[in-house]
């Protein structure tokens, strides 16, 4: 039996299915996979029409044609910014300094803003280094930390940025929106016969794929996410089921770019056990706002498993 892939995308809207589809066995397997992938497709629950097919998609990375494009009413650059600015101008859009934080919950005279700029400038730096030695195949072990922030403090500042900037994942978790668009996933699953299964999750994706496997136990070959926020505490107080494996799932692989904001945190081990299952990756991503779709699904250490499991289709 053929093994198949479900996709599962990310937040903002897309370009039409079929299309996207497309895209994302390019970019993994280097053609269209035909009937052997399929794209769960939910952002119809949000936007009333696809992007056009010439667009690139702005929340992934990719320059918006005329200068903006209004998202949920809200408007994107141009260019996605620095992480760093990103999160200062949300910081200073979203008006911390009257947000229930107090400065001196957070260590340092620069308050909110300071700590979570100079993390991401680190992020940066560290995610730079990375890149550097991927090219040179030589390994480094890169310090990891969470977000510098007390608990109440990281708590404001991530449910703040998910409402100003990440409009479907406040759907999602606080607008009533998650069980439909886990329902467009489960629907994906529904006819398939008993062939090995892959499913990939991308960004708020990642978050959508791993409860419908929690909730299903369906067996599942290999289940891979790429810039995905399932490391972040604040996003696992949210989930329906406490952190841990899917219990159908043999394998998992998370791979994230340092300096991807919607990464935040980038190990899912020890938080999801059993821990053996789990492979944390570091990859180099490339795209503007080092969150890109393909280029995570391009990176080899993404690639390797399912060119295993796809060999006699090579």
């Amino acid at each position: 039996m053929q093994p198949r892939v479900i996709y599962v995308h990310g937040n903002g809207n897309k370009v039409r299915s079929e299309l996207l589809k497309s895209q994302w066995d390019t970019a993994l397997f280097g053609r269209d996979m035909g009937d052997c992938s399929r794209m769960a497709y939910w952002a119809p629950l949000r936007y009333d029409k696809p992007l056009p097919d010439h667009r690139p998609d702005p929340l992934e990375g990719g320059p918006v044609d005329g200068g903006t494009v209004e998202t949920e009413g809200r408007y994107a650059p141009e260019e996605f910014e620095a992480p760093e600015e990103f999160v200062a101008r949300t910081i200073h859009e979203a008006r911390f300094d009257g947000g229930g934080i107090a400065p001196e919950s957070v260590p340092g005279a620069g308050g909110v803003k300071h700590a979570l700029t100079n993390w991401l400038l680190e992020m940066t730096y560290l995610g730079d280094t990375l890149a550097e030695t991927e090219e040179t195949g030589q390994g480094a072990q890169l310090p990891l930390e969470a977000m510098p922030l007390p608990g109440p403090a990281r708590k404001a500042v991530f449910r703040m940025l998910v409402k100003h900037t990440f409009k479907d994942v406040h759907a999602y978790f606080f607008g009533g929106a998650g069980a439909a668009i886990r329902g467009v996933v489960k629907g994906m699953l529904e006819g398939l016969d008993s062939a090995p299964l892959a499913v990939v999750g991308h960004s708020l994706g990642s978050i959508v794929a791993y409860e419908v496997l929690a909730d299903e136990e369906r067996d599942v070959e290999l289940f891979v996410t790429v810039g995905s926020p399932l490391a972040i505490t604040e996003v696992q107080d949210h989930l329906a089921k406490p952190p841990a494996v899917p219990s159908g799932v043999r394998a998992w692989r998370n791979a994230s770019d340092l300096r991807d904001l919607v990464a935040l945190d980038h190990t899912l081990r020890p938080e999801y056990a059993p821990v053996e299952k789990v492979t944390d990756l570091l990859v180099t991503n490339d795209s503007k706002n080092h969150h890109g779709i393909s280029e995570y699904l391009g990176n080899p250490k993404v690639r390797e498993p399912f060119q295993r499991m796809f060999s006699h289709l090579a």
